[in-house]
């Protein structure tokens, strides 16, 4: 048994069964004798992407694993490692490497060392007999802590030598949790409890802490309503009486209002992080963060509280000092503050309600997220989003219901990244219903993956709204645009798909949207990969409140 052969004996023992990659790589073949299924993608980032959205479904209990060729593959390979890193995904990268006698002589690309600021861990396997140690380093660094992407070098002079008899066997890796003081969880409470206006704050933390229910709890228990965060959106149901809705830079009326009039804010499971595509939170409210990694306390905000630690071990203890400060049953339900919800939502979808259900032609894009939303059963559908004016359009209005029934990403905003993540949401639920909605100049990026996801087996439907230009870039470049027509494009997409193998179905009206998505419900469980392809018109209207922020307390 040589190197390579351990490497993938210690994927077999983490519990990897598929393993997304781009050849040549030794560490393929020696995969594959063992029942680990290579799913070849056209490009190094679909792969990676594809991984990415396997392990954000399983909440990192499976960390998706991608295998590269050295030199290109590795280059390649950049974008996608920093998505996951800008987005905290645990993933594992195993590219190949040049030989240990040649690998730090131009042109030869390091992948450790030209890795290391977008991954968690970067090391290169440089001794045989370090292989299990390395892979077992990789695994637990990927887990611990705020997750993320980790790179294992693999040099081939190296892992191809035979593998010494009296190397031990390898040991997975145990995720550890760990929890904050008693004292600092009284004070968090207590200042809670004391405030007139208080918010939840949850980030992505939650999701994977699977502490979803925990949530859930503590909001009914204090009364206390709840924002997600764009990575977070579906830790806590947009359906629920307390829920204010998701915090991207687009997001509902009543996000806007709450933020804006708390008094204390409790962010849990979130790194506070000041991103362009998000909503800073307003001076002078006294803030509690409750955060995995220390070093993300203090970061960009200044912080009253900290808690340090996993966040359901967390919201646990949170949960038992509010019990025994209020009682088991906790406060009543504040009805002032479920019916001020209620109202601001329903003036918020009222105002909006002439684009939902717009009949326009070309089609207008809130009109088919409307039928969307309509049409799917959100308890058994996992959706996502592609950069640019798709995410912003659809962040506010989609209901996600249970927790991972969508995929909220984007500090940073590479286009295309929602056709393989969702192929990777696939893998880690066959059973559900999986959608991607993008723009016509994202599908540019990596359409090419619906061919993978055809070869594979891997039915996914993407929603494709084509308006014929890059949405949004009249402002920035407007001479560019009128003199020169810079951003626009053309293409017929469905058509594309057909051509790839999938089912291809364009839309032009919005009274055929519904049955379109109906018609990919069926193509995908018969085992059909589809694009649904909806000619739409350019809207640059999006749900955004900035007055809002300044406003008096709402109840």
């Amino acid at each position: 048994m040589n190197g390579f052969d351990l490497v993938a004996r210690c994927l077999q023992a983490e519990g990897v069964t598929w393993m997304a990659c781009f050849p040549a790589n030794p560490l393929i073949e020696a995969a594959a004798k063992i029942g680990i299924r290579p799913i070849v993608f056209r490009q190094e980032r679909g792969g990676i992407n594809a991984i990415d959205g396997y392990s954000r479904q399983t909440a990192g209990q499976q960390i998706g694993v991608f295998a590269s060729q050295s030199g290109p593959g590795v280059e390649n390979s950049f974008g996608g490692i920093a998505q996951a890193w800008g987005d905290s995904v645990p993933i594992l990268f195993l590219p190949g490497g040049s030989g240990t006698g040649s690998y730090d002589i131009a042109p030869n690309f390091s992948a450790t060392r030209n890795y290391a600021n977008v991954t968690k861990l970067a090391l290169s396997i440089d001794q045989v007999h370090r292989t299990t140690r390395e892979m077992r380093r990789a695994f637990h660094t990927a887990r611990q802590g705020r997750p993320g992407p980790v790179l294992v070098e693999m040099h081939g002079d190296v892992l191809r030598q035979e593998i010494p008899e009296n190397t031990p066997p390898y040991k997975p890796s145990r995720p550890m949790k760990y929890g904050p003081s008693v004292s600092d969880i009284k004070d968090a409470v207590a200042q809670l409890l004391a405030a007139k206006n208080p918010v939840i704050w949850a980030g992505q933390g939650v999701l994977y802490a699977e502490a979803a229910n925990q949530l859930m709890e503590l909001a009914e228990l204090t009364q206390i309503p709840v924002i997600t965060t764009m990575q977070a959106k579906s830790a806590f149901p947009d359906d629920h009486v307390l829920a204010l809705g998701s915090a991207n830079r687009t997001a509902p009326k009543s996000v806007f209002r709450w933020l804006g009039a708390a008094d204390t804010l409790f962010a849990i499971g979130s790194g506070l992080t000041r991103t362009t595509f998000g909503i800073d939170i307003p001076p002078g409210k006294f803030m509690i963060q409750a955060n995995v990694a220390a070093e993300d306390i203090n970061k960009d905000y200044d912080i009253d509280i900290g808690l340090v630690g996993d966040a359901k071990l967390t919201l646990e203890l949170m949960i038992d000092e509010v019990k025994s400060a209020i009682g088991d049953g906790g406060r009543e339900t504040n009805a002032a503050l479920v019916d001020s919800i209620s109202k601001t939502r329903k003036e918020w979808l009222n105002e909006w309600a002439p684009l939902l259900n717009s009949d326009e032609v070309p089609v207008n894009p809130y009109r088919v997220i409307h039928e969307i939303n309509r049409t799917l059963d959100h308890s058994n559908s996992v959706v996502t989003h592609d950069a640019g004016n798709p995410r912003d359009q659809i962040m506010p209005f989609y209901k996600a219901s249970i927790p991972h029934g969508y995929i909220g990403w984007g500090k940073t905003t590479h286009l295309g990244y929602g056709i393989p993540l969702v192929m990777g949401a696939k893998m880690a639920n066959p059973e559900r219903f999986c959608m991607n909605f993008m723009g016509d100049l994202a599908f540019g990026h990596t359409g090419m993956e619906i061919e993978t996801a055809v070869r594979a087996q891997i039915p996914i439907t993407t929603v494709v709204v084509n308006n014929l230009t890059m949405g949004g870039y009249d402002k920035s470049m407007p001479v560019a645009m009128e003199k020169y027509g810079a951003g626009n494009q053309s293409g017929d997409y469905a058509g594309v798909a057909r051509a790839l193998g999938a089912k291809g179905i364009h839309v032009t009206t919005a009274d055929a949207i519904a049955p379109a998505i109906k018609d990919a419900q069926r193509a995908n469980q018969e085992g059909e990969t589809v694009v649904i392809e909806v000619r739409t018109r350019q809207d640059t209207r999006f749900s955004v409140y900035p007055d809002l922020l300044t406003s008096a307390p709402t109840s």
